[in-house]
Order: C-alpha cells, then sequence, then structure tokens
C-alpha cells in the first residue's frame, strides 16, 4: 500500500510540474496581432525566393524564407510595430516617416543563413524596395527583446526605419554623408575626430570606436545612431552587456550617455524629432486598431490618407462590403473635433472623400499635425496627419 501510494503522489507531482511548466510557457508568449500571410509577390525575381509574409502598417514588408518559425517572424513585426507606434496608440508616431517608408517600399528580409544564394538572388533583383538591413534565423530571439549577442531585431529593424525613414526625410539631421548632418557631425565628435576611412586608432577622449574595416563611413554613423537609440532606452545597460561592446561603444547606460554625447541625448530627447523612447518588448496588440488592411474578408478596408503631408487637400478612401454607418472627422492636436465630414449611413462600395484644411465654419486651419477618425459600424480607424504651409 506505501509503494502505490508513493507511486500515485509521485505521479501527481509529476503532473503539477508539467502543468506549472506548460502554464508558465504560455504566459510568457509574446501577444502579437499580426498575421503570417503567403508571399504575396511569388514571381518577383527579388521577393520571390519568400513563403512567407507580414505587413506591418504598410510600412514595412516583412518576407521569410520557409523555414523560419511563426514566433520569430511575428517577433520581427511587433519589434517593427513597436519602434514605429512607440507609445502603442495605433497611431504611427512620425507621419513622415511612414510616407517615407511606404514610398520606398521598406523591406524586412528573414533568411535562413548566411550562405547559400538566397541573400544573393535577393540584393541582385531588388530594383523596387528599400532594405536597410538583413536578419537571419539564429539572430532573432522573442524571448530576449533586443538583448545583445541574442536577439539582433531592434537592430536592424531600427536600422531600416532609419535608413529608408530618417535618412530620406531628415537630411539635415541624419544624412550619412561627412560635414552634412548633425548626426554626422556628433559623430566625429563621439570618434574623437573625422575619419573617412578606419584609423589605425582611436584616440584616448573617444568613446565610439567602432573597428570593422568593412563598414564605410556612413555604415559607421548608422550604427552610431543605433546605439545612441537603444542607449537612451536604457536596453544595454547590464554588465554582460556593458563589456561586451566596450571596445566599440562605451556609454552603455542613460546617464553616461546623457553626461557625455549631449548632442545626440538632445537630438533623441527632442518630442519634435519623434525618435523612439521606450524599448520593444516584443508585445504589439491593439484593440480597435486596423493592423492589417486590404483584408477581402473583412467587413471594410480603409485606406490611409493621401498625400501626407499635404497642402490644402487630402484624400480619405474606403472599401465598404456591406452597407454601414460612416464618420469621418478631423481633430486638432489637443483633441478637439474641428470638422465633421461624413456621418450617415452608406451603401456598400469603395468611397473617396477629401478635406481641404477648413474647419466647421469654412475657414482654413493653421499648418501643423492634426488627426482623423474613420468609423464604420463598431471599428475605429486613427491615423496622424500633417497639413503644410
Amino acid at each position: 500500500m506505501f509503494t502505490n501510494g508513493n507511486g500515485i503522489f509521485l505521479r501527481y507531482v509529476y503532473l503539477l510540474i508539467l502543468i506549472i511548466l506548460c502554464t508558465s510557457k504560455i504566459l510568457s508568449q509574446n501577444q502579437v496581432c499580426f498575421e503570417i500571410e503567403a508571399n504575396p509577390n511569388p514571381n518577383h525575381p527579388a521577393f520571390g525566393i519568400f513563403s512567407r509574409y507580414v505587413n506591418v502598417f504598410d510600412c514595412i514588408k516583412i518576407y521569410a524564407e520557409n523555414n523560419i518559425s511563426d514566433e520569430k517572424i511575428l517577433h520581427v513585426a511587433s519589434v517593427a510595430a513597436e519602434l514605429l507606434d512607440n507609445n502603442e496608440d495605433g497611431i504611427i508616431d512620425d507621419p513622415l516617416i511612414e510616407s517615407s517608408l511606404i514610398q520606398l517600399n521598406a523591406v524586412m528580409p528573414i533568411f535562413q543563413s548566411e550562405s547559400g544564394n538566397a541573400i544573393d538572388t535577393f540584393f541582385d533583383n531588388l530594383y523596387d524596395g528599400c532594405t536597410g538591413a538583413v536578419l537571419f534565423r539564429n539572430e532573432i530571439d522573442p524571448n530576449q527583446p533586443g538583448h545583445w549577442g541574442d536577439d539582433a531585431t531592434v537592430e536592424e529593424v531600427l536600422h531600416t526605419i532609419n535608413a529608408c525613414g530618417h535618412v530620406e526625410v531628415y537630411p539635415a539631421l541624419y544624412d550619412l554623408e561627412p560635414n552634412s548632418s548633425y548626426l554626422t557631425d556628433a559623430m566625429d565628435i563621439a570618434r574623437g575626430g573625422q575619419y573617412i576611412t578606419l584609423p589605425p586608432y582611436y584616440p584616448e577622449e573617444a568613446w565610439y570606436h567602432y573597428d570593422d574595416w568593412t563598414c564605410d563611413y556612413g555604415c559607421m554613423a548608422m550604427e552610431y545612431l543605433y546605439w545612441c537609440i537603444v542607449t537612451n532606452m536604457d536596453l544595454i545597460s547590464d554588465a554582460q552587456t556593458c563589456f561586451g561592446i566596450a571596445n566599440e561603444w562605451e556609454l552603455c547606460t542613460p546617464e553616461l550617455f546623457e553626461a557625455t554625447d549631449t548632442l545626440m541625448f538632445n537630438l533623441i530627447n527632442d518630442p519634435l524629432n519623434m525618435l523612439p523612447q521606450q524599448a520593444p518588448d516584443g508585445n504589439y496588440c491593439i484593440d480597435n486598431v486596423k493592423i492589417s488592411k486590404d483584408d477581402n474578408n473583412s467587413p471594410s478596408q480603409i485606406f490611409s490618407n493621401y498625400p501626407n503631408p499635404f497642402n490644402p487637400i487630402t484624400t480619405f478612401r474606403y472599401n465598404l462590403q456591406k452597407d454601414a454607418y460612416v464618420n469621418i472627422s478631423i481633430y486638432d492636436i489637443l483633441g478637439n473635433k474641428i470638422r465633421e465630414l461624413i456621418n450617415n449611413q452608406q451603401p456598400a462600395g469603395y468611397r473617396i472623400v477629401q478635406w481641404d484644411a477648413t474647419n466647421y465654419m469654412g475657414r482654413h486651419v493653421p499648418a501643423g499635425m492634426y488627426l482623423y477618425s474613420i468609423e464604420i459600424d463598431d471599428s475605429r480607424f486613427m491615423k496622424k496627419m500633417i497639413l503644410l504651409k
């Protein structure tokens, strides 16, 4: 009897351990509200090598080879969304960056490995996309978002957003050529001088001393911008990372960064520059936010306004798959409604509505940032837009 009772007890303990482990695994999984689709461009000479696809806000198209796990693909999508919508309000933080990424067709490719012909095939045939970086399967760890040496997702997605967005939209701040921008002027100080090619050694006062001979001046500037952003996020301040990156970057804590690199600290923390401040955690799922458009199975399709920025007219487009109540309203940055364009029941079909930058009184509103809201039955879509002078 004792043996049987002991055996039953051990089985209960074993079962309890399994339940705890399974529960912990479920609870630890990141919440990501994007969907993996089949490659929409299977016959494209560059994109055709991939089989899987995620569209992040139309800003970044993620293409992955077949043997990349769902978890890793969705992790990349989540990090991209968090960096673009850092306060996670469902609205891209900088509409100009959004427009640039869409216009240049920013792409984030995920390859199985560096070996094989896939990478060469991709870049040899990429004639209609902007790729600031690539990712490999072994560089993605959803359990350690952005952790140096484990997950390169934050770094490579930032490179893509910066290269296809910030460098293009704000060249005075982020251009990569020598003597061309705030960024490169600050980098010359951080490196202890202007070095077009890799110097034999860096001076003692330098705190950024990247020593990869394959990385030219512009590449150095891009890496420098990455280090500044993630340091400000407090993403690399653990002792192991500080030690591991010291040969390249000495300012591994926000406090060191603020005290030493004042130029870049001020740039990154200026709210007008709308750079991401919070480190991605791999979770992105917002209620009532349409994050995958053009879904023919959905009750409606809502398209981003165009142009954005605009002056003085911008156009809103939507497609009703069935009869629905529609409301389109414009708000100022403080949340005050300044114009209601549509507020009625509409039959199914494709619709175009324009706003001429006037308020309820018919007077032109001043230049600046505005919000628009499109409500279709119980769904609501909100986004930023910029009216130029």
